[in-house]
């Protein structure tokens, strides 16, 4: 089921070119002796992904000789970018959240890119149709997206096989099967069946179930509803059959450690997991109680600020990695992150690999979060909120969801005027 071997190959190889190609580039030392010209890369990743996006530039800087990229970690990136703006030194791409993109636009940060799209004949439809959405406000193309990332059914093998069940499929199943495999130590939770940790998914959920976060005008909050009900039932039924308690595995990786059996991930997990050497397998997010079928779709683009230096060779950069599937399968082999080149994410290192198939299946239906103004606070500030309190025992689904849904609309009127 795993592929750790060739995870680790993979690595090796990536830090063998990484050290070639930063030889290659100290052609364009000193600057000024005519070499490539720098492009500075921003981005919030820091640590083994720093390397790792700094490898993938280096690659990029010995596939050519005009421009030398570089990547500079950042924390509060988009923050940084704004600071930047305002002292007229900003970077010249950023490894961009997609979902910021709305919010950025009218603060006027990013530079459109439909000029350069069209000169290149860059053809957008190559990419996932919800990433790429992300990135296009009222007409104008803002990013080209990089990355895809969904959440989908994370299991261990050992586990559910010893309780003799199989990997869920809907939500009884997950009931069932999260049940089969608890244990407990002296009345003490010991090995929790499923994570239900993360009220931020809700809206997976609520699409299982066949609802739907927003009015169809984006008006008003839509999430107090039946469907909404039925979800925090259910949830109340997994915490009632003691597969589950608030603040279980806290500060660890539990299911790396193999005290939780059952739970929501992304493909960002998949080195961890092998290096802890857990088997676990990976299914499709289990469907609702009609059939219905519902996923979240994230992920990174890559933009140009307003105001850089080398927006043509930032642009090349972009170009080079997003639209040759070759270069993001490559990214995917020292990441673990799957490409939004549509062409790339279906490369035989992604379907061939049981551990990204049910990923790349699941994207065929993700749905990437409402850019409704005011709808990212309608999720922090009030919803949120709400179903943590619900989870806590604090109070009872109709009363969050009715609370939530009362403070969620006032946010989209504010939003509106």
């Amino acid at each position: 089921m795993r592929s750790a071997t060739r995870i680790a190959g993979a690595l090796v190889a990536a830090a063998v070119m990484a050290g070639a190609l930063s030889a290659c580039g100290s052609a364009s030392d000193g600057g000024s002796g005519g070499g490539p010209e720098e492009v500075t890369f921003w981005g919030s990743w820091s640590g083994d992904q720093a390397k790792q996006l700094q490898a993938q530039a280096d690659a990029f800087n010995a596939a050519q000789d005009e421009y030398e990229v570089k990547y500079v970690a950042q924390e509060l990136v988009e923050e940084k970018l704004l600071t930047a703006l305002a002292s007229g030194s900003v970077p010249d791409v950023v490894l961009w959240d997609r979902y910021n993109t709305p919010l950025y636009v009218p603060k006027n940060a990013l530079s459109p890119l439909d000029e350069y799209i069209e000169a290149d004949g860059v053809d957008t439809t190559q990419f996932y149709d919800q990433a790429m959405g992300e990135l296009v406000v009222e007409g104008e193309t803002y990013g080209l997206p990089l990355l895809v990332d969904n959440r989908s059914l994370f299991y261990n093998t050992e586990l559910l096989a010893d309780a003799g069940v199989e990997p869920p499929t809907d939500w009884d199943s997950l009931k069932n099967a999260a049940e089969a495999v608890t244990e407990r130590d002296g009345g003490k939770l010991s090995v929790a069946g499923f994570a239900l940790d993360d009220p931020g998914l809700f809206n997976i959920w609520l699409r299982q179930a066949g609802g739907q976060m927003f009015s169809d005008d984006g008006a008003t909050t839509a999430f107090n509803s039946p469907e909404g009900l039925e979800v925090l039932e259910f949830w109340q039924g997994l915490l009632d059959a003691g597969v589950y308690e608030p603040g279980f595995g806290e500060g660890v990786d539990s299911f790396a450690e193999g005290s939780t059996a059952i739970k929501y991930d992304g493909p960002w997990a998949l080195t961890a997991l092998d290096e802890a050497e857990v088997d676990y397998g990976i299914v499709q997010p289990p469907v609702g109680p009609d059939g219905d079928q519902g996923a979240g779709m994230g992920g990174f683009g890559l933009v140009i600020p307003s105001g850089a230096q080398q927006p043509d060779g930032a642009w090349e950069f972009i170009k080079w990695w997003t639209t040759q599937p070759e270069n993001g399968v490559d990214f995917a082999k020292i990441s673990g992150w799957i490409p939004a080149n549509v062409e790339a994410a279906n490369d035989p290192y992604f379907t061939q690999d049981d551990r990204y198939q049910a990923f790349i299946e699941t994207m065929e239906y993700a749905q990437v979060r409402s850019n409704i103004p005011g709808a990212s606070d309608v999720e922090g500030k009030a919803l949120i909120p709400a179903l943590e309190k619900f989870l806590g025992g604090e109070t009872d689904a109709a009363t969050a969801l009715k609370e939530a849904q009362e403070l969620g609309d006032r946010i989209l009127a504010d939003n509106a005027q």
